[in-house]
């Protein structure tokens, strides 16, 4: 039995309105007839009778296997103007539109940071990402989405995996590149015992590994693994967040500093490491707030070892128990705004009555994004415009940063 693909979903899976209602047919694309095994509301052992011209030929080996990926089937010209309608259709969602620039997409072969999942096998060591919705573990020599610098440190990861995996349980391995070397975060390995940390330690040594943390304690540190952030060089902690490539980082920063223009004394919320506060410091004094501790440290840290930089004061406060309220922002001239998925519905109320005259937003979650800036809109800002940034290649997801102004 055959099928036409009417449009995708929110997760890239393309969508069949059956007589009995939708159907999922992963790995396809609209307009599409295919044919295959219907198990409840899954399409399987898909085969593809009239592509789209839209398809074309995956540039990754393991594209079909592999779980980390879920759009090389698709053009690149493709991808951005889906991406974009998520981003539209989450705004008309909440009665809203607005100029969307074109989108930003980080290259091929640029995620800095990943996880990914390995254990010890009878033959040596299998590591990689899961295939879909599967435990089922596929190794990945030849991704064409991590950065060369991270599959350079595959054999140290298949090394740690050698010293502390065993065959009943899969570790997982957080690495990230940083100016000092691979940093490395490990949970699910053996008990670090005398002997395991100091054969660690030599592990991290001789690959060049910046830290190793085993288990959430560091058990080697060759190196401070430093970031740089503007004119700032930051210590990365352990488990801190980080934008997943250095391109789409440098777009929404550039979106950020011209949403904020002149304004000589800015408020970031949601501060993180300094992602925008550190930049904008260079013309305009900065006030950091972020819930977590350590980050903040690092900021300060960067900010202080920094030359040419204004005043960047710190704040560690839980923005979702304990949002800034409108007098806080008195003498403010912008608001930078990023937080998490779930966005910051309480912040935007008080935000909405701050009489801050420019918010410069960005949001990794479209759906929460819209819903904040309609509070906003209510309150009377106006949505000047929209930048699309995918630095999820090849995913579901996506990013923006945009201009709010009274």
């Amino acid at each position: 039995m055959s099928f036409t693909i009417a449009r995708l979903g929110h997760l890239g899976d393309g969508i069949i309105q059956g007589p009995e209602g939708v159907i999922f047919a992963p790995q396809t694309l609209p307009g599409e007839e295919v044919e295959g095994t219907l198990r409840a509301d899954q399409l399987t052992d898909l085969r593809i009778l009239t592509p789209s011209a839209a398809r074309v030929r995956p540039p990754c080996a393991h594209a079909r296997t592999c779980g980390g990926c879920l759009m090389q089937h698709a053009s690149d010209a493709f991808v951005a103007e889906w991406k974009m309608t998520i981003v539209r259709g989450a705004l008309a969602g909440q009665g809203l539109e607005a100029e969307l620039r074109p989108i930003v997409t980080s290259p091929p072969r640029s995620r800095r940071r990943a996880t990914l999942a390995a254990r010890r096998t009878k033959g040596g060591v299998l590591m990689g990402f899961h295939a879909r919705a599967s435990d089922v573990l596929v190794a990945v020599p030849n991704c064409q989405l991590l950065h060369p610098d991270l599959m350079a440190a595959f054999p140290a990861l298949e090394a740690i995996v050698r010293l502390g995996g065993s065959r009943t349980t899969e570790l997982d391995l957080a690495i990230t590149r940083t100016a000092s070397g691979p940093d490395v975060a490990v949970t699910g390995g053996k008990e670090a015992t005398s002997d395991l940390r100091m054969e660690l330690a030599r592990l991290t040594e001789a690959h060049g590994l910046s830290r190793l943390t085993w288990n959430g304690e560091v058990v080697a540190l060759r190196a401070q693994p430093m970031l740089r952030l503007g004119r700032a060089n930051v210590p990365l902690p352990v488990g801190a967040f980080l934008q997943a490539t250095a391109e789409g980082e440098a777009a929404l920063q550039a979106a950020v500093v011209e949403a904020v223009g002149a304004a000589r004394r800015v408020t970031d919320l949601f501060a993180g490491l300094g992602t925008f506060a550190l930049p904008l410091a260079e013309k305009a004094e900065v006030h950091a707030v972020e819930g977590d501790a350590a980050m903040i440290a690092a900021l300060d840290k960067g900010f202080r070892l920094a030359e040419g930089l204004k005043r960047v004061t710190h704040e560690v406060r839980d923005l979702f128990r304990r949002p800034l309220e409108p007098d806080e922002f008195k003498g403010v001239e912008a608001v930078v705004i990023d937080p998490p998925r779930a966005g910051a519905e309480a912040q935007s109320h008080t935000l909405a009555r701050s009489g801050v005259p420019v918010i410069a937003s960005v949001s990794c979650n479209p759906a929460t994004f819209a819903r904040d800036a309609k509070i906003l809109i209510a309150g009377g800002y106006k949505l000047d415009w929209v930048q699309v940034v995918d630095q999820f290649r090849w995913s579901a997801h996506v990013e923006l940063a945009a201009r709010f102004s009274l």
